[in-house]
């Protein structure tokens, strides 16, 4: 069975690795000859917008999925006409628009911060008015890791941003800024969930992330600290979500944590950063229950073995020989040339206890405690990492 995978980044190079011990086989599709898919399987390359090459990136395709949900829908919907595609191009267009996200999750029930759409510079005045501040303003599509977003804190911050906006909005069928109000939160914890094409779902232990610069740096998992009643509210809001997308793959969703209760901030239609820690953590790892879900396999189970933690590699790789003279710790690279804010690579630590994790946490190297990595603050608070 071969397999056509939308994007050549990480995600997909860690499918594909994930997926070859099942006897599957891959084909990529992604505009970048650099994309890290290269060195292990067959791509195409080329625009989105390329028929043609989407013609022949589909010949002999059992299916296609995508590691990134960026890509186009009308690309996925040139596709789906040819061959099936999952999750399917609804997914994707709601988790492309952040309007559409929340919008989703407040008619299913699931609460969300406030937020007001924002049309351009000369309705930024009227929607802060309704948020209040402090307030965050983001591009309604496309941006990650930080990008595209504006911290406003003070009417300076608001000035500031109507200057760097435009005047109005290019199309009249797509607003282009979501404003949403700043909420003070415990923490950011993400849901891993999968459902396959009979309808069967799994969901992963909730993870603890630790942001700087807008950039995911660190992820505890299971999160400590977890009341029951929080995991299970993730679950329904998986679920839920699964229910009216008719879904299949993996899904996680982001959200804050505030007291004692979740606030959805936002969703990917694929394997996540964030459950990176389960190809060594959990007893399936993500991206082999994505494989499992949608070629029709059982799902594999998503218990957590022990406690781990994952750490983004940004920028700059540290000594790999450093790295894995620490107990239970596993390296990843992706074959990326090096470059400010780019994921590079991550490493896992395991342990069997809290206490353990944090002790092989402090052991890593003086390159994962610079400020950015933000492990001398998690360190100084062992209770956050003690159950």
């Amino acid at each position: 069975m071969t397999i056509g995978i939308l994007g050549g980044g990480q995600l997909g190079y860690m499918l594909a690795l994930a997926g070859y011990p099942l006897g599957l086989h891959f084909r990529f599709f992604d505009p970048s000859p650099e994309a890290p898919v290269g060195r292990i399987a067959s791509r195409v390359t080329a625009d989105f917008s390329d028929e043609a090459a989407l013609e022949k990136f589909a010949s002999g395709l059992e299916l296609v999925t995508y590691e990134f949900e960026n890509v186009p829908v009308e690309a996925v919907r040139y596709l789906a006409e040819r061959v099936p595609v999952l999750p399917s191009a609804k997914a994707l267009e709601v988790a492309q628009d952040r309007i559409s996200e929340k919008t989703l999750f407040q008619e299913l029930g699931i609460p969300t911060t406030e937020f007001e759409p924002v049309t351009g510079a000369d309705a930024l005045d009227s929607a802060v008015k309704k948020i209040g501040l402090p307030a965050i303003l983001k591009t309604c599509r496309m941006g990650y890791d930080g990008k595209g977003q504006w911290h406003l804190r003070t009417p300076d911050d608001v000035a500031r941003a109507k200057s760097e906006l435009p005047a109005a909005q290019a199309s009249p069928n797509r607003i282009p800024y979501i404003l949403e109000k700043f909420v003070p939160f415990t923490r950011e914890l993400s849901v891993i969930a999968v459902r396959s094409r009979t309808g069967e779902t799994a969901v992963y232990p909730l993870v603890e992330n630790h942001h700087r610069g807008g950039i995911l740096r660190l992820s505890i998992a299971p999160a400590p600290h977890l009341d029951p009643a929080i995991q299970r509210s993730a679950e329904q809001a998986a679920r839920a979500v699964f229910d009216e997308l008719e879904y299949v793959g993996v899904l996680a969703i982001e959200f804050f944590e505030q007291n004692g209760r979740l606030l959805a901030n936002e969703m990917a239609p694929r394997v996540h950063n964030s459950g990176h820690w389960t190809i060594e953590g959990a007893l399936t790892s993500q991206f082999e229950n994505h494989l499992r879900s949608v070629v029709g396999l059982p799902l594999g189970s998503t218990l957590a073995i022990g406690c781990s933690a994952m750490l983004n590699l940004i920028g700059e790789t540290p000594d790999a020989a450093e790295v894995l003279a620490v107990r239970d710790a596993h390296l990843h690279l992706y074959g990326k040339a090096p470059r400010a804010g780019r994921k590079l690579g991550h490493v896992t630590l395991r342990a069997s206890s809290s206490e353990q994790l944090a002790s092989r946490l402090s052991e890593l190297s003086s390159f994962f405690h610079r400020p950015e990595y933000c492990l001398d603050a998690i360190l100084s608070r062992p209770a956050s990492l003690r159950a």
